[in-house]
């Protein structure tokens, strides 16, 4: 289906991109899947082929476009190419917009170089060990000490947690128990820093080669100038960057849900059972025919969101039933597919197999796809 979304600038970058991954990363990530984890230099290659930091302003060593189109490329390149590792829509789509757009002057040229250049890893620290969705939640704490902060806590689950060399963590800073959402600042950890330590990298179902850690921190001293946007306005900044993050993981899912049913399509013509293609049988050719219709739908709405992010007008309601939609679809596309496949299905050496585990995050991270019901009911006035 024809997508009018892009333009001949994102159609050249497509190439840049798809070329990138398929020199640079496709022929390496099956020994980074065993290995839990792809190595540094990865972010340097990427970015010195402007596939990361393209939104960084060029002062800063950037490509200097803010246009979450782009954004949209990497993003479907890296799920067509079942390249789950590469942490480069968490660089390009979560953590770009929060030093853009929080970052002070000195900041930025304190950071934002060597961002840009692929040579400093970033993460950012949300969920807790008890937590998990309920952001309010959150125990770490930072207290005042001079002109200095003092965290203590911990995370789990943080995405890029082993090779990240700074840390945007969520951290009370207003222990008083009227303070609701205004709790919480944003303050950046340091590789090196006394007290911050990492734990396991941790042995997931799926998306083996993603680095995925604990991470704690037992008084860790941060400067007051590593403090990220204003003071007790962390919710406040989450909420206003949730909603790309979550286009983000919503075009990832309608971008790899499709790739495998296109492998499944052809698998169907030529996988032969009682003595004629299994994709001629009615059963099959229905649940084919309706996964294509419901991605057909499903593509046509992200691209309508995505129009509106380019303009400044997505709402979060929008982005949230992007997000829960899209991954929802891609769990049932997926689990179909690999239905169709049979016992290969449920052997590795099929790409099918992969792309059932690695998909099951998708209506788990970002807020759950129960959260993202919840964000859309309240909408309704219910």
């Amino acid at each position: 289906m024809e997508r009018n979304i892009f333009e001949d600038d994102h159609r050249q970058f497509r190439e840049v991109v798809r070329e990138f991954i398929s020199r640079e990363v496709a022929p390496h990530h099956d020994a980074w899947e065993k290995a839990s984890i792809v190595p540094r230099e990865l972010f340097a290659a990427a970015a010195k082929h402007g596939v990361l930091g393209f939104n960084v302003p060029e002062e800063f060593g950037g490509g200097g476009v803010r246009d979450f189109r782009f954004n949209t490329v990497v993003a479907e390149e890296l799920a067509v190419a079942r390249a789950s590792g590469p942490g480069f829509t968490l660089h390009n789509d979560v953590i770009a917009p929060y030093l853009l757009v929080l970052a002070d002057d000195e900041q930025k040229a304190r950071w934002l170089p060597a961002f840009a250049a692929g040579e400093d890893i970033w993460a950012i620290g949300m969920t807790e060990p008890g937590t998990g969705s309920d952001l309010k939640g959150i125990r770490t704490s930072a207290v005042r000490d001079g002109d200095d902060w003092l965290v203590s806590g911990a995370k789990t689950f943080i995405s890029n947690g082993i090779n990240a060399d700074r840390v945007i963590v969520v951290a009370r800073t207003d222990p008083s128990p009227d303070a609701g959402s205004k709790a919480f600042s944003l303050l950046v950890v340091e590789r090196g820093m006394d007290g911050f330590s990492r734990g396991r990298n941790l042995d997931k179902i799926g998306m083996k080669a993603q680095d995925t850690a604990e991470l704690y921190f037992d008084n860790v001293r941060v400067p007051s100038a590593n403090l990220l946007g204003e003071e007790n306005k962390a919710f406040y900044h989450l909420m206003r960057n949730l909603p790309e993050e979550r286009m983000s993981i919503a075009v990832s899912a309608v971008a790899a849900a499709r790739s495998v049913f296109d492998e499944t399509l052809e698998y169907a013509k030529s996988r032969t059972a009682f003595g004629q293609p299994i994709g001629t049988f009615q059963n099959s050719r229905f649940v084919l025919a309706e996964l294509d219709t419901e991605l057909d739908i499903a593509q046509v709405y992200v691209d309508r969101c995505l129009a509106a992010l380019t303009e400044g007008k997505l709402t979060a309601v929008e982005a949230a039933k992007a997000k829960w939609w899209t991954t929802e679809l891609q769990q049932r596309t997926v689990n179909s597919c690999l239905q169709l496949h049979g016992g290969y299905g449920y052997m590795t050496e099929y790409p099918v197999g992969r792309a059932f585990t690695d998909a099951r995050i998708q209506t788990i991270y970002g807020g759950t796809t129960e959260i993202m019901k919840e964000i859309v009911g309240r909408n309704l006035g219910i």
